[in-house]
């Protein structure tokens, strides 16, 4: 227990709903509970969207002061792209809209698209996003039927490789830079296409050398700090 008040790395697999904070305050608790400390530093390195599952890295005590070196790192992801319409939050937590036929679409018209993605350009993030204009989050103004004002953030898309087409539903793996939204790849992946497009499902699953194939429940850490 002693290691987690000196500093340790967690490796959460998030559960889906869950924010990350939630991750981050449900850790606090056990351990706090455990060592019968008042205080103990819990933070996380790289947020992850309700909606999304996958690797979530819990830093602890003095490994708290290197959360920005580690959420700075590569990261990949895997997910489902669902064409043939938008939502407001470029995901499905907002209303779909906009819905049109994709049937005409090819394997190597969305292959191709996909491809043009990779490098580096300048990313407009999504306005149902943590991102701070003016000292407010972006999503709350959205959530009042605000349209806060997004600047462009420069990216590196890594590979964006489309696994399986199963139309209007697009499997895919993607490596990113930091700071990469993915919610927006699949909207302008949609307007690439020019029938629309939202991520319907996200699970990260390395940042780094970091793999959710080492990570461990939320309930695999209560039952743990139970033993």
């Amino acid at each position: 227990m002693q290691d987690f008040v000196a500093g340790e790395l967690v490796l959460v697999d998030k559960p889906l709903k869950w924010t990350s904070f939630d991750v981050v305050n449900k850790l606090r608790y056990i351990l706090k509970k455990a060592t019968g400390l008042k205080k103990l530093k819990v933070g996380h390195a790289g947020t992850l969207d309700p909606l999304a599952t996958g690797l979530l890295i819990i830093c602890t005590g003095k490994k708290t002061k290197i959360i920005d070196s580690i959420q700075g790192q590569v990261k990949e992801y895997t997910g489902c792209i669902q064409l043939g319409g938008t939502t407001p939050s470029y995901d499905l937590e907002t209303a779909i809209e906009n819905q049109q036929s994709v049937t005409h679409l090819t394997e190597e018209q969305i292959k191709d698209a996909a491809a043009s993605f990779e490098g580096t350009q300048n990313q407009l993030p999504p306005i149902f996003s943590a991102k701070k204009i003016e000292g407010k989050r972006a999503y709350i103004q959205a959530r009042k039927g605000e349209k806060p004002e997004m600047k462009p953030k420069e990216i590196c898309i890594h590979f964006f490789q489309v696994e399986k087409i199963e139309l209007p539903l697009v499997y895919f793996k993607i490596s990113c830079s930091s700071g990469t939204y993915i919610r927006s790849i699949a909207n302008d992946l949609g307007e690439k296409l020019k029938v629309g497009g939202f991520l319907k499902s996200l699970r990260r699953t390395k940042i780094g050398a970091y793999s959710v194939d080492n990570a461990i429940q939320v309930e695999e850490f209560t039952a743990f700090n139970k033993n």
